[in-house]
């Protein structure tokens, strides 16, 4: 088996509810999906290029893992945990030909956000307000920074999160 590059794409996100009301269980569950899934995709990604001498491997973290939001500390800092994982082995594995580097979504245009803009219908406005483009990512967007990152015109980057967020950062 032959493992060149590797998107790490799987996540849930957090009721909207402070620290204290959030459940011990709903913690557990997303640091189970969102943190330790990403790292055991790394841990046998990362032995299988090793074998290679190259690879590339694509961590899908968030704005989230940038940036703090009120009523999501759970699906925050699992996000944030996507970034130190993604740092840590670039470090560890940039000698052995394996480069690694995450996305950073913001609000574009998926299962996941559909779920909360439909539950108000302002909602969705007022995402697309705080967004300097004026509108939401397409998933397309996305996986054309992770193909530009996987290519050999991304060959100098590592340990590095590119923001796709129309700016929402910058502001």
């Amino acid at each position: 088996m032959k493992t060149g590059e590797t998107d790490n794409n799987a996540g849930v996100e957090s009721p909207g509810k402070p620290l204290h009301e959030q459940s011990i269980e709903h913690f557990d569950n997303l640091m189970a999906i969102n943190v330790r899934g990403l790292f055991l995709c790394m841990k046998y990604e990362i032995q299988q290029m090793m074998t290679q001498g190259s690879g590339v491997i694509i961590n899908n973290s968030s704005v989230s893992g940038l940036v703090a939001f009120a009523g999501t500390s759970p699906y925050v800092a699992s996000k944030h945990a996507v970034m130190g994982l993604t740092r840590t082995a670039a470090l560890d594995y940039a000698k052995q030909g394996i480069r690694i580097n995450a996305v950073n979504p913001g609000l574009i245009v998926t299962e996941m956000l559909d779920r909360f803009s439909h539950q108000d219908p302002a909602l969705e406005q007022q995402l697309v307000a705080i967004v300097p483009i004026g509108r939401m990512g397409q998933p397309g967007e996305i996986a054309a920074t992770v193909v530009f990152l996987c290519s050999d015109a991304a060959s100098y980057i590592t340990g590095q999160s590119l923001v796709i967020d129309g700016g929402y950062t910058a502001s």
